[in-house]
């Protein structure tokens, strides 16, 4: 009898499937209920906000400043976005005592809720990366309550739980399965694979069947012809791209420096709520929440935005993330480059403007990340743009080739290294001296 054959008929592997498409639904429907939490969250701070603008200078410091401290207090390691953990957890070999420190279940019950108080402080706050530390988390602690084999604790469940959360926040399988290859795993094990892949398509079903694309965008029909408009690919791309590396090089740089500054993450994020409010004021309370309603409204009607708004967005999901709370930053950057896409279209007019604010999406998303693969697809999947997929290839590699000269280091392996031991940072250093 063959292993496939046995595993057909063996108790053990069924009860394993079990896990994974369980785990699988019920991050899922945590991901729904973040999602609608989020968006009423952002919604209601708006409109307060927009009622009373001298709010904003009291709330948005001392709510960042009380939500800071209840993270790194009671919830320390849930803090910012989550992907550098769980890349992080994923290079952790039998220790799972250092892996706990990454993803568990207090993590993710502090990464479901503790965003939404950032989100009611005014914070430009994403759940993205919120969505990959919560489904890593939850799978790896199921597995933990059933005693999966080694190799399924090593690697599967952390990948199927990240790639899974990332597929029920944008309601983008495909996006989830090549964001776990491109972005948290270079490889998947053959033992694994096929369970990653149905936990995913399950995780974003449920997602999907909840909220009949609730957070993303409408499809349209994006068209561009074979003629000078495809001019606009290596604009967009070069433009975008370099500003997504900015923001990566102001993440990178700025955390260093507040680092060395010693001063405590309290005060760091009393005074980033200054910066949140201040920056809330004077965009008309648009650098508020998530930016999906931005986003949404760019591309309804792409003539009508503040030409500073994405600036103004960039910087307050800087200072968001300065802060320490609970956030990402995957959906404040849509909405930047949807912004930024807006102005490249009304400056040079050299192809259609929605065209143009997809291709400025895909490139800032890339020139952040430099992941062109995941960039794209999640863009494609959420706006149905399937009639321009070359286009967005094409401008996602070029906006990464882009960034890669502002910052030859990726943005979440730069941030992983703040989560890796000394040792094997040295470790890491050596073994690169006795290849060279």
């Amino acid at each position: 009898m063959s292993e496939h054959t046995a595993s057909l008929f063996s108790i053990t592997a069924w009860k394993q499937r079990l896990v994974f498409w369980v785990g699988a639904i019920l991050v899922g429907l945590l991901i729904v209920a973040m999602v609608v939490l989020s968006e009423w969250a952002g919604d209601t701070y708006r409109l307060m906000s927009l009622h009373y603008p001298w709010s904003n200078f009291i709330i948005a410091p001392i709510g960042l400043s009380f939500t800071a401290w209840i993270t790194f207090r009671f919830f320390p390691g849930s803090e910012r976005s989550g992907i550098p953990q769980v890349k992080t957890a994923l290079e952790i070999k039998g220790n799972l005592e250092d892996r706990d420190r990454l993803i568990s279940l207090r993590i993710a019950l502090g990464k479901m809720f503790l965003p939404i108080m950032g989100l009611l402080s005014g914070a430009s706050v994403g759940f993205g990366g919120p969505a990959v530390h919560v489904g890593a988390s939850l799978m790896s602690s199921l597995g933990k309550a059933v005693k999966f084999p080694p190799y399924y604790m090593g690697r599967g469940l952390i990948l199927a739980g990240s790639a899974a959360g990332f597929a029920a926040m944008f309601s983008a399988p495909l996006a989830g399965i090549i964001f776990a290859i491109e972005e948290m795993g270079r490889a998947l094990e053959e033992k694994i694979s096929s369970l990653v892949l149905t936990a995913i398509v399950f995780s974003g079903v449920t997602a999907h069947a909840l909220l009949n694309h609730y957070i993303f965008f409408h499809e349209q029909s994006y068209v561009m012809s074979y003629d000078k408009s495809w001019i606009a690919v290596p604009l967009c791309g070069i433009v975008g791209g370099f500003l997504g590396g900015v923001f990566s090089k102001i993440i990178i740089r700025g955390g260093r420096y507040l680092k060395k500054t010693r001063f405590s993450i309290i005060t760091i994020a009393f005074f980033c709520g200054i910066v949140i409010s201040i920056l809330g004021y004077i965009s008309n309370g648009d650098t508020f929440g998530t930016g999906y309603s931005q986003a949404k409204a760019i591309l309804t009607n792409s003539q009508t935005m503040d030409p500073f708004f994405p600036l103004f967005k960039m910087f307050a999901s800087c200072a968001t993330f300065f802060s320490g709370i609970p956030s990402g930053i995957f959906v404040p950057s849509i909405a930047t480059g949807a912004g930024f896409g807006v102005n490249l279209a009304n400056w040079f007019p050299i192809a259609p403007a929605p065209a143009m604010i997809l291709l400025t999406m895909t490139a800032y998303f890339s020139g952040m990340l430099q992941s062109p693969l995941t960039s794209f697809v999640i863009v494609m999947e959420m706006t149905g743009s399937h009639e321009i997929l070359i286009p967005l290839m094409a401008t996602s590699f070029f906006a990464t080739g882009t960034s890669k000269l502002i910052n030859p280091l990726p943005l979440y392996r730069a941030l992983c290294n703040s989560y890796v031991q000394p040792e094997a940072i040295d470790k890491k250093a050596d073994d690169t001296n006795e290849v060279k």
